[in-house]
């Protein structure tokens, strides 16, 4: 059974930067996209950020230019950075697995991690 572990989450400071991680096992990474999504407090789940198998990227409107999303295939982790934080990225963030191709579609991805909470003070 597929297995997503994000890490990195905590207090991050307005103006600052806050990477988190999500570790991937039990399935052949390499072969498959990861996404990364946040939901925050009283809001929908939406997309972030996400990467193919190829390593093309996709970013939401929202989040070009402070958003990296990257991948190491040998370790298995997908990564997440944000510079510029901003208190509305005050979110659980999670990340997703599918298929070859990145989606901005949450339905699109089979398997989510158990997300990882940021919180950023101003």
């Amino acid at each position: 059974q597929v297995q997503l572990v994000e890490s990195g989450g905590g207090l991050g400071q307005a103006g600052g930067s806050r990477g988190i991680s999500c570790a991937a096992s039990r399935f052949t990474f390499s072969y498959y996209a990861m996404g990364w999504f946040r939901q925050a407090p009283g809001k929908e789940r939406e997309f972030v950020a996400a990467i193919s198998s190829a390593g093309g990227t996709t970013y939401a409107d929202s989040g070009k230019g402070r958003f990296t999303i990257s991948r190491d295939n040998a370790q298995n982790t997908v990564y997440r950075q944000i510079n510029s934080l901003k208190p509305d990225a005050t979110a659980v963030y999670y990340c997703a697995v599918r298929p070859r191709s990145g989606s901005s579609l949450s339905g699109d991805y089979g398997s989510w991690g158990q997300g990882t909470q940021v919180p950023v003070s101003s």
